[in-house]
Order: structure tokens, then C-alpha cells, then sequence
């Protein structure tokens, strides 16, 4: 489908309006959090969206980077547990 794009989240896929970042994608995927976690247990997650707090990395294609700072491409694979 034109205007969308297909990748995979922690092995499922997710289709997103194209030109979402990764961290959108995230988002629409249900995600809750990425591996880390914060010191009472809670899962971290995107937070200022624009790469300064780095809570949203994640593995991308096999290499750690920030959600917020990636552009989704089709077939991209991403791991939350990075």
C-alpha cells in the first residue's frame, strides 16, 4: 500500500505511515518500553523526542541507535530488548 511502510518490531510487523520515526512506530506497535528500565522497575520509553535523554534506544538492522532519531524503512527490523 503507497504511503505506508512495513517493518518489524521484536519480530512482528508493523506498518506505519512512511517518514514515521522508529520511536512512532513504537508507539502504534503498543510498545510499552525498550529493555532498559528505570530504578523502581518501570520500562523506559521515548521521551523528549529528539535524541538528548537517549531512553528510546534500540536495536535497529542489528545496531544499537535512538527510535526518535530513526526513519522507518521497509523491512527495517527493530529490537526493544537492545
Amino acid at each position: 500500500m503507497s504511503g505506508e511502510t512495513l517493518l518489524h518490531i521484536d519480530g512482528q510487523p508493523v506498518r506505519v505511515k512512511a517518514g514515521s520515526s522508529v520511536a512512532a512506530a513504537l508507539r502504534v506497535a503498543g510498545a510499552m518500553g525498550v529493555a532498559r528500565s528505570s530504578v523502581t522497575g518501570q520500562p523506559r520509553a521515548p521521551f523528549c523526542g529528539m535524541g538528548v535523554c537517549q531512553e528510546c534506544r534500540v536495536r535497529i538492522d542489528g545496531r544499537q541507535r535512538l527510535a526518535c532519531q530513526a526513519v522507518c524503512a521497509e523491512g527495517m527490523r527493530v529490537e526493544t530488548s537492545a
